[in-house]
């Protein structure tokens, strides 16, 4: 989607699939086009990774894993086990967490072929821990 430029696609929608979008896009705010076009890519990408879903929040919508995680926390948690000197940062997050390797590893497969969207929500993270942590002195 972002830094791809917009090329045109038709398609024709069952009537009731159409009012569905329209009045989903009435409720985001954003026109159907540009709802129509997030939804596809989220289903592309949950099709590409199964056990991945998409899921809205205050800071907007995320990767993360059915039933787990954000998928951003997850890397967050590998880097830091890295940082760390871990040999083994995949085993230590699964050992201090609930999730499993498969889990872990589907988290980073999602990161390897989409790291921008994952590297946004870690600097947001880090931004508002720090600004948390200012304000607490």
């Amino acid at each position: 989607m972002a830094g791809m430029p917009a090329a045109p696609f038709s398609a024709r929608l069952d009537a009731g699939v159409l009012a569905r979008l329209k009045a989903l896009s009435a409720r985001e705010g954003v026109t159907a086009s540009e709802l129509a076009e997030r939804l596809l890519d989220e289903g592309l990408r949950a099709a590409e990774l199964p056990g991945i879903v998409f899921r809205p929040g205050p800071t907007g919508r995320r990767a993360g894993l059915l039933g787990g995680p954000d998928v951003w926390e997850i890397v967050r948690d590998v880097r830091a086990a890295r940082a760390a000197g871990e040999k083994d940062p995949i085993a230590m997050v699964v050992g201090s967490t609930e999730l499993g390797e498969d889990a872990v590893r589907l988290a980073l497969a999602y990161y390897a072929r989409y790291p921008g969207d994952v590297d946004r929500r870690i600097e947001a993270a880090d931004e508002l821990a720090a600004a948390l942590a200012a304000a607490g002195e």
